[in-house]
Order: structure tokens, then sequence, then C-alpha cells
């Protein structure tokens, strides 16, 4: 979505905080004085407030909701959170708050604070944003100033956006204490409330969300960039995947929804490497691509001119020389904080296309020579992730970033296929397959495909190579039951199999007489179910 965000005047009787646009008629409306009476009260003006929802999922730097950093902004998003603590992540001798979340050692997180005074904030104070999405739903099913289906419509653009930020939650934290009644928004004991609901009830609420929009919004919307009806199927399957082993049904509903895409999608397979070309900016139309967050090479990721893809300045090496592919780097600043894991890369086979997006070799611009593998751990600690190139001169790419792709697509459908029937069918492999060819690889061994077991490692090991980056990976080992083998192997045992409650919260759930358990361990959990010190 290239999405500019528009500060507007806010009064004690309509909240709107901070409404965004997008080009193609995606503009809110400036009121001096808001108040019940004047705002929201014709269609424009709902899908203004609709709008505003959108802020958690820009790419800038912070927004005015809850004041924690933007889901998809590098510095704090998810690529910190599931990407960093996995196998895919090498490990920093020093970066700020990531280092603590590469390590697995997750106990310091117990003092991340609210908001962004904080050095390190706590995402857990999404759960404002989710209140006040409450509230706009509330507010939307109230208004007699729309027609039922633009109103169903808006309730399903806002759900699924608090669908997907109660979703990204609960992969951080585990289970945590939402308001999802527009009764109790402005309840001070439903708001005081920091009591986990279950596991089982977190993911309901979150598919009931998935289900409504994947009901109720367009096929297609007006605006390039608003979330649609295929994109909520991708999300409503990505979870019921997810839960399938505790929620009855889940595998079957996942199974169900690869076939009820409509935007005919297929992999992408232009040029003489189809996968590092995807992620060009001359490609980011593309078959393959459900949706993106659109970005501009005007950004300045400070909500002035649209979503950055700032990702560079967090995998580049302070001292890389613009020589090469990289001679259209124009960033003013770098610092390697996310770097590929030298083992993971091992990991892919030798003829692998999708190396081509991990750079392990580097010259210095600061006379230092050139660093190579035989250098790691002595001068630089892991590969350089890239994923999204510069194609073009600028300080920011242009590349639009993925949030959905029909290879992720393809391979859930083979992995809902196998954990439904506990069998290894011709179609799943064969969904397998065809990313793997586009990769410029054979069709899985005979060995990979003798078992159930057997063939979700071989799945487990492709999601990896084929979604490295992307903001998935932790989630992937815990699904798969991996997540304490796997980075224990690695030498990160983790302290916990999620994020701790912050002391605030504790603090705030103490002085309110409710019982909040710090951590939370899924039963299926491979480690110990107790936090390491």
């Amino acid at each position: 979505m290239k999405t500019n965000l528009i500060k507007i005047a806010v009064s004690a009787l309509a909240v709107l905080l901070v409404a965004s646009s997008c080009e193609k008629n995606f503009d809110a409306q400036i009121y001096d004085k808001l108040s019940s009476t004047n705002f929201p009260l014709t269609e424009s003006d709902f899908e203004n407030y609709v709008m505003q929802c959108y802020l958690p999922f820009t790419g800038v730097w912070d927004y005015t909701l809850s004041a924690s950093g933007p889901f998809y902004s590098y510095n704090k998003g998810i690529q910190c959170h599931f990407n960093q603590p996995s196998d895919e992540s090498a490990r920093p001798i020093t970066r700020w708050w990531s280092t603590t979340l590469v390590e697995c050692n997750f106990q310091p997180c117990e003092t991340w604070g609210r908001g962004a005074g904080d050095g390190t904030p706590s995402y857990l104070n999404k759960v404002r944003d989710i209140t006040r999405f409450t509230q706009v739903i509330g507010e939307l099913e109230e208004t007699d100033k729309l027609s039922d289906a633009k109103k169903k419509a808006f309730i399903a653009e806002v759900r699924l956006i608090r669908g997907i930020t109660m979703y990204y939650l609960m992969h951080i934290y585990g289970p945590v204490a939402v308001i999802i009644d527009p009764a109790l928004v402005k309840d001070e004991d439903a708001l005081k409330d920091w009591s986990r609901p279950s596991l089982d009830q977190m993911c309901k609420y979150i598919e009931d969300d998935f289900s409504f929009a994947v009901e109720n919004l367009p096929e297609t919307q007006p605006q390039s960039g608003r979330y649609d009806r295929d994109y909520a199927r991708f999300w409503l399957m990505r979870h019921c995947l997810n839960e399938g082993s505790h929620m009855s049904g889940n595998y079957q509903k996942a199974y169900d929804l690869y076939k009820q895409f409509t935007g005919g999608y297929q992999l992408f397979t232009k040029g003489d490497n189809p996968f590092k070309e995807l992620f060009y900016e001359e490609n980011e139309k593309n078959s393959e691509y459900i949706m993106t967050m659109e970005t501009t090479t005007s950004a300045d990721l400070e909500s002035k001119n649209g979503n950055g893809l700032c990702i560079l300045n967090y995998v580049i090496p302070m001292d890389l020389a613009r020589e090469g592919e990289f001679e259209n780097l124009d960033i003013s600043w770098s610092g390697q904080c996310y770097a590929v894991n030298p083992k993971f890369y091992d990991t892919f086979e030798e003829n692998d296309l999708r190396k081509a997006c991990i750079v392990t070799h580097y010259n210095s611009s600061w006379g230092a020579g050139s660093y190579s593998p035989e250098t790691i751990n002595a001068n630089w600690y892991g590969y350089i992730i890239w994923k999204y190139p510069m194609t073009k001169k600028s300080a920011y790419s242009g590349a639009d970033y993925p949030l959905a792709r029909w290879a992720d697509v393809m391979l859930m459908r083979a992995e809902a296929d196998v954990r439904l029937n506990k069998a290894v069918s011709a179609e799943a492999v064969d969904l397998v397959n065809q990313v793997r060819a586009r990769a410029g690889l054979d069709g899985l061994k005979a060995e990979a495909t003798a078992s159930v077991s057997a063939f979700l490692d071989a799945l487990l090991m492709e999601r990896g190579h084929e979604l490295f980056w992307e903001g998935q990976r932790k989630i992937d080992l815990i699904r798969f039951g991996k997540y304490h083998t796997i980075m224990t192997a690695d030498g990160r045992e983790p302290s916990a199999q999620y994020l701790p409650m912050p002391n605030f919260a504790m603090e705030e759930a103490k002085a309110a007489n409710i019982a909040l358990e710090r951590y939370f361990f899924r039963d299926d959990y491979d480690g110990p179910k107790t936090p390491l010190k």
C-alpha cells in the first residue's frame, strides 16, 4: 500500500487519531473540529475511519496508536520477532534489543516498556490497537448512514486487520487479553483485565475475524493495497494450518481454502533466476503476489512520503563497498543487525537458485580487504540478506514488500493435505516440486516422500528456503514441533517458547487483583515448560 499518513484533529467525542491514504483516491478528509455530529456522516467519512486501522501495517518507524512500531518496520517488526530468534538468523556480537531475541534469551524482555519513550518498547501495547479496532467495528455496526453491503464490507476490512493483529500478538506472547466486544471498549474493569484467554479461545477470536472477512470482503478493492477477500483467505488458511492440531476441523478448512482463491495466481517464472527477480522493483506487479505493502523510493520513514522498505539499512555492513550488485545503494546509514546464519545457508542444495538472494562475500570500503565465509566469527558474523536488491540508485528500495505469495499457499496446501489425511499424496509432492522447480531443483528424493514424518521434515526445510526472512520462521518451527530442538542444536536454547508478559502488565494485573501468568507454553512444546534463567 503506497501510503501517506495524515494527522487528523482529535476531539473528546470522536477520536480519529490518524488516517492513512493511498494512491488512487485512498485519501483522507481533514476536519477542523470533530464531533459525533459532524464525523463520520458519509460513506467517504466511514471509509477514512476504516483507513486509519491500517497504521500498524505500514512501513514507517512509528505511529500514534500504540507507539510501538508497525509490524512491517524492520527495526522492531515481524522480522525481529519471527526471524531473529530462529535458525535463519546469525548471532550478532551486539545490536541493541535484537541481541536479546537472536540469542533466544527472552528474560530481558520482562523489562521492556510500554511506549515510544522506552528504548525497547513492548509490542504488547498493541492490545490498545485491538481495542481501537473493536471501537471502530462497533460504530460501523450501529450507523444507519451506510447500506448493509457497504457496512459489512467495512466491518470485514477492520476485522481482518484486527485478526492479523491478534495473530501476531499471540505468536509473540501466546494468548493475550483482548477486547473484541464493542460494549466493553470503555469498561474500566475490562480495560484493566490482563488475564490470558485460553489458547483455544484466542484462536477462535482470530478465526472468527478471518472467517467474517472471507465471507464479506470484496473480491477486489477500488484502491491498490487495501485488503481483499483473497488476502483474508490466505490468513484463514495460515491460521487454520497453525492451529489444526488442537482446533477441530482446521486442517480440513486449510485444505479446502486452496481452491477458493479467485485471483488466478501462479508462480513467477520469468528471467534467468525467477526467484531472485520476483523481488525486483520492476516485477512488483506479478502473478505470484496475493498482497503486498507497496513502497516508494521517496519514503522518509517518518510518515510523510509513504511506506519505505528500509530492510537494507539493517542488513548491509557499514563498510560494504558500493560496487558490483551493490552499486545502486545510496542509503545514508547501515548497520548489519540482521544476517543469515551460515549454518542455515549450508542447508541449501548446491544448485538452488534461491541462494543468490544471500551474499556470502563482500569488499570493505574501509581498506579492510574482502570478507568471505572463511572470515566468519572474525570480522563479520553472518551473510547478507539480499532478497530485496536495489535495481535503481536510491536511498530506499521501491520494491513492494510481499505479504502473501502463491508459493506459500502451495506449500500450505501440501502440508494441510498430509496432516489431514495422514498420508503423503501425489498432489502434495507435486506442489512442493513445483516450488522446487522454480528454484532450479529436481523433485524431492524418494526418502523425503516415504513417510509423513520424512515429508514434513522436507517441507519444513523447503519453507525455510523459500520464505526466509519474510517473517514466518519461528512460527513454522513451533508448528512443526521443532523450535526448541533446532535452536538448541544451533547453540541457542530458547529460554521460553514465547516472550514474557512485561513488567508493566504484571504490575497492572497485580493492582487489579488479576492472576496473570508471565510465560505461556503450548501443550505440545518440544522444550521444557518452565522459563530458563
